[in-house]
């Protein structure tokens, strides 16, 4: 059966900066193990840790410009791109330039006992 997902939660963000998470789907809004999709919205100067997660990220940059840093180079995602970041490889997220609305998904879904962030 189909489930009408009506009001996304606020979840609260990591970074030197506050961001706003609104999960729609995932471990705290529908108690999904499974996947999680969430609408950021960065503020411009915003930069979170370092991370190394269990799952799978994809996302999609709607406004502005997300910038992606791995161990093997760092570039911008703009407007109307997107970027996957693979289980097991270290990344870091920031919107340096400009504030920035973007969507991520997870797979599994994002849970902070398995985003592994840098200390």
């Amino acid at each position: 059966m189909a489930i009408h997902v009506k009001e996304a939660k606020k979840i609260e963000a990591c970074g030197n900066k506050p961001k706003i998470i609104m999960e729609y789907v995932g471990r705290v809004n529908t108690h999904t193990d499974g996947v999680s999709v969430a609408f950021m919205n960065s503020p411009r100067g915003w930069a979170e840790p370092g991370q190394t997660p269990e799952f799978d990220e994809y996302t999609l940059v709607l406004e502005g410009v997300l910038h992606v840093k791995t161990k093997n180079g760092e570039f911008d995602v703009a407007a109307g791109e997107a970027v996957i970041a693979h289980a097991g490889d270290w990344v870091r997220y920031s919107t340096p330039q400009e504030d920035c609305k973007y969507v991520a998904v997870c797979n599994p879904a994002f849970s902070p006992q398995t985003v592994h962030r840098d200390a």
